[in-house]
């Protein structure tokens, strides 16, 4: 009986704190410092909504974005979830209220991809995604640059075919495949890879991106101490890459623990995250 009262009341403390944390957010500030960047700028980085809405119509998580007070957003992915007849209202209303502000620049996530993929099963949902997304403030990037001339930023978003986010397994990335998918990086500006699979770290900075935006693996939903992360959504254990900074031959990943969470809406020690990065250049560009 003792043990059925233990196991109930373990239980119940998980329970509570996957409700918990799957209910609230931290603003994170990071500052990094890079090449051919003209001025100091400050972005939010958002990732893995996936339609999730905090308080009144996300009236919270709109007011941290505004006390942030960005040059501009990036969105690293998942804003809406895969799922045939998904209502995408709350994550459509995020993007277009934020937008009123602040320029967006939106590179999808594999949900975006499979909406976008197999018409067979969701139909018209990601025409109707980018039709509602109505904002001119608002750059979608698939497979595609931007340049934001007054800090010399080239930002580029990478779609990765599904293959790529396969269960329980790594797919391999072909030497080459990066440059043929987005163009090569451009070697007189700052490069900016919003790449929602963080797994490719490596060809990213291979490619040149010398700072990488990512979410996708939502923390590892559980964080334990020392193991971080405990699952990734390809259904992978203890992800190398599961939140944070990371870095590789000079390049560097903001990898989101995302805002949000589909199929079981819980978050355990680990309560969603909206960034807000500072980027400086290296003093001897800052005065040219």
């Amino acid at each position: 009986m003792i043990i059925i009262v233990l196991l109930a009341l373990i239980f119940v403390f998980f329970l509570a704190i996957g409700v918990i944390d799957g209910n609230r957010f931290e603003v994170v500030y990071e500052e990094f410092t890079l090449p051919r960047l003209k001025k100091e700028c400050r972005f939010v980085l958002i990732s893995d909504v996936h339609n999730k809405v905090y308080g009144n119509n996300n009236a919270p998580f709109i007011q941290a974005v505004k006390k942030i007070n960005p040059d501009f957003i990036v969105v690293a992915g998942d804003l809406v979830t895969s799922s045939a007849g998904e209502d995408m209202t709350a994550g459509i209303a995020l993007l277009n209220s934020l937008a009123k502000e602040y320029k967006i620049y939106y590179g999808l996530g594999n949900h975006e991809s499979k909406i976008r993929e197999r018409r067979d099963k969701f139909g018209n949902q990601f025409a109707l995604l980018k039709e509602q997304l109505k904002s001119d403030n608002l750059v979608m990037l698939v497979n595609e640059s931007a340049q934001i001339p007054e800090y010399n930023i080239k930002i580029t978003g990478l779609e990765l075919p599904l293959t790529y986010f396969a269960h329980f397994k790594l797919h391999k990335m072909e030497t080459g495949y990066l440059a043929g998918a987005v163009g090569t990086s451009d070697k007189e500006m700052c490069n900016l890879l919003i790449a929602h699979n963080p797994d490719y770290f490596k060809e990213y900075a291979e490619w040149g991106a010398n700072l990488v935006l990512s979410g996708h693996v939502h923390g590892g939903i559980m964080r334990l101490p020392i193991l971080g992360g405990v699952i990734a959504p390809s259904y992978r254990l203890f992800p190398k890459y599961d939140g944070g900074v990371y870095k590789e031959n000079g390049s560097v990943m903001m990898l989101g623990r995302g805002m949000g969470a589909h199929t079981i809406p819980l978050r355990f020690f680990n309560p969603a995250q909206l960034y807000a990065v500072t980027l400086k250049p290296h003093r001897n560009e800052e005065c040219r």
